[in-house]
């Protein structure tokens, strides 16, 4: 994926929220709903999104050791654990 080394300006809601310019999503294929990974770096926070083109580009990188359950389950225990945190949020 090439990127386009342009710099733009964003704000903070006073929730935490940001509106990421539409050039960029249009770059990095980001779309309603879209999750991201955050993460804190010497340089500052680093927003990754988890696109299917990101998932494509990574897959087969994570092995998985002989006795270990499928990714696809470790996967749907996951999305539960979230989805029932989501539920006691209220969001």
């Amino acid at each position: 994926m090439s990127t386009t080394m342009q710099t733009d300006s964003v704000w903070f809601t006073t929730k935490g929220q940001v509106v990421i310019p539409a050039w960029l999503r249009k770059q990095f294929h980001i779309e309603d709903g879209t999750k991201a990974v955050v993460q804190a770096t010497p340089d500052g926070i680093l927003l990754k999104p988890v696109t299917a083109v990101m998932i494509k580009h990574g897959r087969g990188i994570i092995k998985r050791k002989p006795g270990e359950p499928p990714m696809s389950e470790w996967w749907a225990k996951h999305k539960q654990k979230e989805k029932e945190l989501e539920d006691r949020h209220g969001r």
